[in-house]
């Protein structure tokens, strides 16, 4: 009987788990429509305020996304406010929804990836997650990675489809 031999194992495939670079603190949004005059109208005086008597431990350690849902005219003072609060309190905080949110956790955390590490390497990018990775985290895996790697792919090391080869040179 011959030695059963695990090629996939043994290949120069470098394969990129996109999960890694999730961000597992809670996500959390700060609404300011909770803080308008009827939905509608922010008050200053009022608005300051509010915010001088919020606990803000509440958002300690987590990652906050500052929006407005409300059909409504706030000014952008509004938002820089509330982020003064947040800086330094909050492991992450940004102005946007939870989707802008997400792209920028990804964003931050894709940049510690090096294009020159995968140069000449074929790349697999792996499909499967148990956490959220966003559709922009896939294009971003593949902007750093196109001209470098000598191929991409996505899935699983074992099945992949091809995205991009490198031309020969």
């Amino acid at each position: 009987m011959s030695e059963i031999i695990n090629r996939v194992a043994n290949s120069p495939i470098i394969t990129i788990d996109l999960e890694n670079y999730y961000t597992k603190e809670e996500r959390v949004v700060f609404d300011i429509k909770d803080y308008l005059f009827q939905e509608l109208v922010l008050k200053e005086a009022d608005f300051r305020k509010d915010l001088k008597g919020l606990d803000w431990e509440q958002y300690r350690g987590k990652c906050v996304a500052v929006t407005c849902t409300a059909d409504a005219i706030v000014p952008t003072w509004a938002f820089m406010l509330v982020m003064t609060y947040l800086s330094g309190l909050a492991k992450e905080v940004m102005i946007g929804d939870l989707d802008d949110l997400e792209q920028f956790l990804f964003q931050r955390a894709l940049r510690e990836l090096s294009a020159d590490d995968f140069e000449g390497r074929p790349v697999v990018v792996k499909g499967c997650s148990k956490f959220p990775v966003p559709l922009f985290a896939y294009g971003e895996i593949v902007k750093l990675l196109k001209g470098k790697a000598k191929s991409i792919m996505y899935g699983e090391p074992c099945s992949t489809v091809p995205l991009y080869k490198q031309t020969r040179k």
